[in-house]
């Protein structure tokens, strides 16, 4: 058989089509790469108004920070973090995951020092506990992450000690009021549901006679897990504010996430929507995030954001 034959002509086209399709695939994941590590940098700001303060009270603004997952020499999430004190918001909501490594408490502080000005509450999540480590991206498709075997420790401890100092609140695994703008808000918060470290602290009480005032409610979380939200939507939140999904990190458009790495149904992974838990619903507020993995620094049609929250009186 010579190599002229039409049954050789047709391998060599079949090898120049797979030949092509391989390149081409190529220069469609590295297309895809490039534009995911410029988004990762594309900071934006997600503004949402939500009417559930008792009358007479507010507006009260409210910056949700999540997932910053800091990492010594990202001065443009840097920049941008200190940048958002100039919202001048009434309270800042840190629901967790805030380092990548562990040389980044100290720019990270740095980074947030404008914030703490302002009053605040916090929450954990396990990137502040454990670094992340590298592994096949591919693996999240399978289900949500789990805590690596000797996991490098974060100094969560230092972090934690600094936020309170700043004024910020530790709502881990506990519950306490602010007064913002005249109106006493009663937060309840929980450790890392991801790692199934929650435990619920219930609500504050108010001095004798002061529980049937007006107040409002805020459950701070960071992984929003399905048993959670029913549990504080059950016991009387009114608000429900959660980080961990990355809006999905890596979204197709017109469609959205792929994964939400835990219970919550994808199209839930950002955003803003209604919780319903036995006859209950609450308002749930889940951030897209600000920061990626260290070792796997793109995101896909889901830009880094934070959130401001405008809680005004119910109509």
């Amino acid at each position: 058989m010579t190599g002229n034959t039409p049954l050789a002509s047709r391998v060599r086209s079949i090898g120049r089509g797979f030949a092509v399709a391989a390149a081409a695939g190529a220069v469609t994941g590295a297309a895809a790469t490039g534009y995911g590590l410029w988004e990762k940098n594309q900071f934006v700001l997600r503004e949402e108004t939500l009417p559930i303060l008792p009358a007479g009270f507010g507006p009260i603004r409210v910056l949700h920070l999540s997932d910053i997952h800091f990492v010594p020499g990202q001065h443009r999430k840097a920049a941008w973090l200190s940048s958002l004190a100039g919202l001048e918001p009434d309270l800042v909501v840190n629901t967790g995951d805030n380092l990548s490594h562990v040389q980044a408490v100290e720019p990270l502080l740095e980074s947030l020092g404008p914030l703490l000005k302002f009053p605040g509450v916090f929450v954990p999540g396990s990137n502040d506990y454990f670094a992340p480590r590298l592994k096949n991206p591919a693996s999240y498709f399978l289900g949500p992450s789990r805590r690596p075997k000797d996991p490098a420790k974060l100094d969560w401890p230092r972090l934690r000690a600094s936020f309170g100092m700043g004024g910020w609140v530790d709502l881990t695994n506990r519950c306490q009021s602010l007064i913002i703008r005249g109106l006493r808000v009663d937060f309840s918060g929980v450790d890392d549901p991801h790692l199934g470290l929650e435990r619920y602290a219930g609500w504050p009480r108010g001095t004798k006679g002061q529980d049937s005032r007006p107040h409002l409610r805020v459950a701070v979380i960071h992984a929003p897990y399905q048993r959670v939200l029913d549990h504080f939507t059950e016991d009387g939140a009114d608000l429900l504010l959660a980080g961990h999904t990355h809006g999905g990190q890596i979204c197709i458009p017109g469609f959205g996430a792929l994964v939400a790495n835990c219970d919550l149904p994808t199209w839930r992974a950002q955003g803003l929507h209604d919780w319903d838990s036995k006859g209950r619903t609450t308002p749930v507020n889940v951030s897209g995030g600000i920061g990626t993995s260290r070792f796997a620094p793109v995101r896909i049609a889901c830009k880094p954001e934070a959130v401001l929250l405008t809680l005004t009186p119910r109509p």
